[in-house]
């Protein structure tokens, strides 16, 4: 079986925060991320997966992920992937 990576969008409930990330273990890296084990996202708890998607090549997934951390990547993301949380 081919290794899944995922790109996903978490938001803060505390105050709405976008987080972007990659991982191989999708429930393990939000669990981590809740339980403050995540340097840039241990300030803002809790967090709640609003949007992933899985890919099977790592430097596609690297690179959407770098995408949507981008301007264009930003507005991409809230246009089509989330609505704005304010």
């Amino acid at each position: 079986m081919k290794t899944k990576f995922y790109v996903y969008i978490l938001c803060s409930k505390k105050d709405n925060t976008i987080y972007v990330g990659l991982t191989k273990d999708l429930s393990k890296r939000i669990t981590e991320h809740n339980n403050g084990l995540s340097k840039y996202t241990k300030t803002k708890l809790p967090w709640e997966l609003l949007w992933y998607c899985v890919f099977f090549d790592r430097r596609k997934a690297r690179s959407f992920e770098k995408y949507l951390k981008s301007g264009s990547g930003r507005a991409f993301l809230y246009k089509r992937l989330i609505s704005n949380p304010l």
